[in-house]
């Protein structure tokens, strides 16, 4: 199993990396997870759009899910006639991106596979857990256990629960949300969560490795690093592009790409 980050800014894209989104390949199989704002060209750099085998949407926010709309339009208009593509999200969190073309000028390029958040399945050599978690919307933290057992957990967008250290149980590499450092502003702190926090769940799940994203843009790296080791014994690092990981290697090892633990936005230091 190996994880390609693509992005990983909150809220919206900066000039030196774009929102959410994650190539996970497992078994020459390839899931896009959450193809927020700006994450189609790094992708692209690396694959070509018809080699997506399924896309994975934890909700519907676009800094999540915006950028499968130029994926899908690639794939309809880019000549190479693909099989249509599955895609696997909360009923209802895609409808406003698939609704941005005429009306089913995608059709016969998308087949929608609703995810009730609890429910377990199967996607390609992926077994797939999902567990409702506390955000604006409705949004399914999920847990992928590959054929030889690596185990991947990932929050998406979440607030403060219970659930998420059961989401990660044990897991070679949890990718937690991380918005601030210390604390969320109160308006928000039913729906996001901190560093610290993150570091403290993942203490509590006996996770092997924990990576930060969806950090707040113009946030220090190194202050939510710093948060999260008051709490995590294990390797902390933050989600930036082209860091390459590989869950059950080892302690998730690391084994391609910038450290993921600048200085600050757009200044990694070097491991």
């Amino acid at each position: 199993m190996e994880l390609t980050v693509l992005g990983g800014r909150g809220a919206w894209p900066t000039p030196d990396q774009g929102c959410s989104g994650y190539l996970l390949v497992c078994d020459g199989f390839r899931l896009l997870l959450d193809p927020g704002y700006a994450t189609l060209p790094p992708l692209l750099a690396r694959i070509r759009p018809e080699d997506v085998d399924a896309v994975l949407v934890t909700h519907g926010h676009p800094d999540h899910c915006a950028d499968l709309n130029p994926l899908l339009r690639a794939r309809a208009l880019g000549g190479s006639a693909p099989p249509p593509l599955p895609l696997y999200s909360p009923p209802g969190a895609l409808d406003a991106v698939l609704a941005l073309d005429r009306p089913g000028m995608l059709d016969g390029f998308r087949t929608p596979h609703g995810i009730t958040a609890g429910a377990r399945l199967r996607i390609g050599p992926f077994d797939v857990e999902t567990r409702l978690l506390p955000h604006f919307v409705p949004n399914a933290g999920v847990r992928l256990t590959g054929p030889c057992g690596a185990v991947f957990a990932y929050t998406g967008d979440t607030g403060p629960s219970p659930e998420v250290p059961e989401l990660a149980r044990n897991a070679d590499l949890f990718l937690s949300e991380a918005t601030h450092p210390e604390t969320v502003p109160p308006e928000d702190a039913a729906h996001l969560l901190s560093a610290r926090l993150a570091g403290r769940y993942a203490q509590q799940a006996g996770a092997a490795r924990l990576l930060l994203t969806h950090l707040w843009p113009g946030t220090p790296h190194r202050d939510a690093v710093r948060a999260a080791r008051d709490s995590f014994a294990g390797p902390v690092s933050v989600a930036v592009p082209g860091t390459v990981l590989r869950p059950g290697a080892g302690e998730s090892a690391e084994v391609g790409g910038p450290c993921a633990e600048p200085g600050g936005p757009g200044e990694p230091d070097r491991c």
